[in-house]
Formats: C-alpha cells, sequence, structure tokens
C-alpha cells in the first residue's frame, strides 16, 4: 500500500479506503467484508463531474453532443483499465480464489471498476480537489487523444509561440482565490513583457494558469 499511495501521490487518512477500494467481491464475498461496488458508484459520479467541467471550461465551443461523445471515450472501460494498468492496480487487488484462477487479476472490467473505486477514496478521504487532480494527472492528460480534438499543454504551446520572437518573456501571476477548501476557485493572467494577454480560471493554480495560456494562444491567433 505504501508503494501504491506515492503512484497516487496520496498518503490516506482512512487507509481503510484504499484497501476497500482494491477488494472486489469475489474476495468480499469469501472473507465477508465490504467490497469496492459503493465507492465505485460514488467514483462514477466524481469522475464524470471533473471531466464534464474540464470540457465545459477549456471548449467553450464545443456542441454538447461533442463533449458527451468526448466525455465518454475518457471514462470508457478501456481508458480505466489503461490507467490501473500503468499505476499497477492488478498487484494490488484483493480478489476471491476463483476469480484469481481465471484471471480476474488482469480482467479489464473489474480493473475499470477499481479505478473508479480508487477515484471515490480519494474524493472521501482527500476531498474533490484530491480526486480531480487524479483525475486531470491519469485521465484528463488522454484528452488530446480523443474526439479528434487537439490540445496539449497550453503553457509549452504559448512558450514555443513567443520564443518565435527574440526578445518576448512570459510570466505567469496568480490574480484570485475564492470558494471554501474543498472547492476553491483560482484565477491567474499570463503576460507577455509585462502586457496582460489572457486570463483564466480553475480548480488548481495550476489549472488556472494552463486556462490562462489557452486564452492567450486565441488572442495571439485572431
Amino acid at each position: 500500500m505504501k508503494e501504491l499511495q506515492e503512484k497516487l501521490n496520496y498518503s490516506f487518512k482512512d487507509r481503510s479506503l484504499i484497501v476497500t477500494a482494491l477488494t472486489h467481491s469475489s474476495y468480499a464475498n469469501e472473507q465477508r467484508c465490504q467490497s469496492n461496488e459503493r465507492l465505485e458508484f460514488i467514483g462514477d459520479s466524481v469522475l464524470g463531474m471533473v471531466v464534464a467541467m474540464h470540457l465545459y471550461r477549456n471548449f467553450p465551443k464545443l456542441p454538447e453532443g461533442k463533449m458527451t461523445r468526448m466525455r465518454a471515450e475518457l471514462v470508457c472501460e478501456q481508458s480505466l483499465w489503461e490507467v490501473a494498468y500503468k499505476l499497477g492496480f492488478g498487484e494490488n487487488l484483493r480478489l476471491g480464489k476463483g476469480e484469481e484462477l481465471t484471471g480476474g487479476r488482469e480482467r479489464h472490467s473489474i480493473l475499470a471498476d477499481c479505478v473508479e473505486a480508487v477515484i471515490a477514496a480519494l474524493y472521501i478521504d482527500g476531498g474533490f480537489e484530491v480526486a480531480e487532480e487524479f483525475v486531470n494527472a491519469h485521465i484528463l492528460s488522454k484528452l488530446g487523444e480523443v474526439g479528434g480534438v487537439s490540445t496539449g499543454d497550453s503553457k509549452t504551446r504559448l512558450q514555443e509561440l513567443v520564443q518565435r520572437t527574440p526578445g518576448c518573456s512570459l510570466s505567469y501571476e496568480m490574480l484570485s482565490e475564492s470558494g471554501p477548501d474543498h472547492m476553491k476557485v483560482f484565477g491567474a493572467a499570463v503576460y507577455l513583457n509585462g502586457e496582460m494577454i489572457g486570463q483564466g480560471e480553475g480548480r488548481t493554480k495550476k489549472e488556472a494558469e494552463q486556462n490562462a495560456a489557452a486564452k492567450a494562444l486565441e488572442k495571439l491567433k485572431d
């Protein structure tokens, strides 16, 4: 569990949550303990909310149908299985004897459900921002691969664009911080040679800077 928490970049206050998130119903039935099914229920909703809000904020010109398809691609079983595989969730799963013998440790559906349960465990133990950071790092990072929309890192693309003109420099500044601890909203601005060229908001300081950079890119392309 220590190694897994390092991969998650989070240390649980209530370690029973991450243990339950990795407990399949086959093990729970044999050992008469709680499975991860209830956590999956919460995690599915948290995941959907984080992805939906990210698409809404960052793609203001996309119609509802397009956003729905992109969200579906990001949260599908294959996508979540890839996350579980990368983080080694299968090695930490608690499985019943039957599932263990029939390859349950590598089964896509079991591992995908496990990702949703882990998101719920992060949300319950650390709050919305902790769960959001996990989704940003491991699921929304694949956004450029879905929906035919090229995204990438806005700050990097802005830096590359600015570097084409010698003598230009970028800087970022945090403008605001509002809301309760579990629903913080940060405001940031990006400056080109001291002149503001974009502003953005986000649930984290990094997201706010990324959104400011995205606005600057739009302005510079006009």
